[in-house]
C-alpha cells in the first residue's frame, strides 16, 4: 500500500514480508533504523518465525548470517561504511560458500577523516567480493530490489547486496508502495536451500581446496554471477506481474539519439533526469543511463545503450585515489573499440549535495570541451591550492585535514 513512510522503515517492512528466518544485526548509522524496526517487529510478534540476533560487531553479524544460512535459514543483515569493511573477510566466505544471504548497505563514506554522510565508497570497495550488487535509484526501487534480491539469491545460491544511498534514501520520508504479504508470497516461495548442514546427513562445506581445483571453484563463482544477468529479465517480469513495477539491470532515459549520455548509479539519477528534462525544454538532448546491476556488470546492455553516443559522462559517488573512476572503468571496457569519449565526474563525496545547478555547469563544460577526463564536481580548488602550498614548508606538527577545515571556515576548527 502506498503511503508516507521513511525509507528505512519501508525496507524493514519489506524484509519482514520476505519472511527471514534469522536477522543478525549490529547498529551503524545510517542503517540503524532498518534493524531497529526489524527487531521491534520480532519482539512484538508482528514478524514470526524469525530469530533476531543482536551481535557484538559487524563481523559477528555476517558470521551469524553465514551460520544461519548454512543451517537452512533465510538470512538477512544490514550495515554501512566501516561496518561493511569490518565484515570483509566474512563477505568472501559467504560468497565462496554460495550462501544466499541478502544484505542492505546504507551507503556511507569511509574514514579517515571521519564522515557519517553518504557516498558509495563502502560498497564500491567490496565490488569484487563475489556478492551481487544492486543499486537503488530511489526508495521504491530499494523496496522492490529487496524482494527481487531474496529470489535472485536463492535461485542462484549467491549472496546479494542491495545498496541504497544513506540518509538521501534511508532517512527520506516519502510516498512508497510497500508490498503486501500476499504479494511477496506470490513472488518469493518458501526458502529451499540448495545446500544445508544437517546432523542426520553430515557434510563438509568450506573444505580446503588446493591448486588442483581452486581455479575451477573460482570460475564457477564467476559463472553464477553472470547467470544473474540471464535470469534477471524473467524474474523482473514475474515481479512486474505481482507489483506492477519494473526492475531492470539498467534504465535508459532519453538515450536514443543523444550525443551526450550521463551514466548514473544510485540516487543522483533522479536529479540528473530533472536536468535532462530542463535541457530538453531548451532544445538540448542529454541521455541518462541508470545502472542498477553493478556486479555482475551488464557489459553487453551498456554497450548497446551507449553505442550511439559520442561522449559518455560517468557520474560516480566514489573513486579510486591514484587511478580515477571505478564505474567508469567498466563503462569504458563495455565501449571498447567504439568512438566514444568517456569522462568521469566524481560527485557527492561525504554527503556533498549533487545539485541541479552543478550538473548544469558540468554539462556546459562538456559542451564547450572543457570537461576533463577526470573531474570532481564542485571541487573547491582554492582550498586545495592553499593546502598544497603548505606542503614542504617546515612546521612542527600539522594536519592537512585540519588545515583545510580552517581554510574553509568550519566552526570549531580553530579551537586549539
Amino acid at each position: 500500500m502506498r503511503r508516507q513512510i521513511e525509507g528505512s522503515r519501508a525496507i524493514a517492512e519489506t524484509v519482514a514480508c520476505c519472511r527471514p528466518g534469522v536477522v543478525a544485526a549490529y547498529p551503524i548509522t545510517p542503517q540503524t533504523h532498518i534493524v531497529e524496526a526489524l527487531g521491534s517487529a520480532v519482539k512484538s510478534g508482528a514478524l514470526t518465525g524469525c530469530r533476531f540476533i543482536p551481535v557484538e560487531s559487524e563481523f559477528a553479524a555476517m558470521s551469524a548470517s553465514i551460520g544461519a544460512s548454512a543451517a537452512g535459514s533465510r538470512a538477512y543483515t544490514a550495515t554501512a561504511s566501516q561496518g561493511l569493511l569490518y565484515m570483509t573477510e566474512a563477505l568472501f566466505n559467504a560468497s565462496g560458500l554460495g550462501l544466499p544471504i541478502v544484505m542492505t548497505v546504507a551507503n556511507r563514506a569511509i574514514g579517515a577523516p571521519i564522515n557519517i554522510w553518504n557516498d558509495q565508497s563502502d560498497s564500491m570497495s567490496q565490488r569484487d567480493c563475489g556478492w551481487v550488487q544492486l543499486y537503488a535509484e530511489d526508495n521504491q526501487a530499494a523496496v522492490d530490489l529487496h524482494v527481487l534480491g531474496f529470489r535472485l539469491a536463492e535461485e542462484l545460491s549467491v549472496p546479494v547486496m542491495v545498496c541504497m544511498d544513506g540518509f538521501v534514501l534511508t532517512h527520506a520520508v516519502e510516498p512508497i508502495d510497500v508490498p503486501a504479504q500476499e504479494q511477496v508470497d506470490a513472488f518469493l516461495p518458501s526458502y529451499r536451500p540448495q545446500q544445508v548442514l544437517d546432523p542426520d546427513e553430515p557434510v563438509t562445506i568450506g573444505a580446503m581446496v588446493g591448486p588442483e581445483a581452486f581455479t575451477e571453484v573460482r570460475y564457477l563463482a564467476h559463472h553464477h554471477q553472470l547467470r544473474a544477468l540471464e535470469i534477471l529479465p524473467s524474474l523482473a517480469q514475474e515481479l512486474h506481474a505481482v507489483l506492477g513495477r519494473t526492475v531492470a539491470p539498467l534504465t535508459a532515459y532519453g538515450v536514443d539519439g543523444a550525443e551526450t549520455v550521463v551514466v548514473t548509479i544510485g540516487s543522483a539519477t533522479g536529479t540528473m533526469r530533472d536536468v535532462a528534462d530542463e535541457l530538453e525544454a531548451r532544445g538540448e538532448q542529454i541521455g541518462v543511463l541508470a545502472l542498477t546491476a553493478f556486479r555482475p556488470f551488464p557489459y553487453a546492455e551498456v554497450r548497446s545503450a551507449l553505442e550511439g553516443a559520442t561522449h559518455v559522462i560517468v557520474l560516480e559517488r566514489a573513486f579510486a585515489p591514484g587511478a580515477g573512476g571505478i564505474v567508469s572503468c567498466d563503462v569504458a571496457s563495455a565501449l571498447e573499440d567504439l568512438p566514444v569519449d568517456v569522462s568521469t565526474v566524481v560527485a557527492g563525496l561525504g554527503g556533498r549535495a549533487v545539485s541541479k545547478s552543478s550538473l548544469h555547469r558540468m554539462l556546459a563544460d562538456a559542451a564547450d570541451g572543457r570537461l576533463a577526463r577526470l573531474a570532481f564536481l564542485d571541487l573547491q580548488t582554492d582550498l586545495v591550492e592553499q593546502e598544497l602550498a603548505r606542503v614542504g614548508h617546515p612546521q612542527r606538527t600539522r594536519s592537512p585535514t585540519l588545515d583545510v577545515l580552517r581554510d574553509a571556515g568550519v566552526p570549531g576548527s580553530r579551537v586549539r
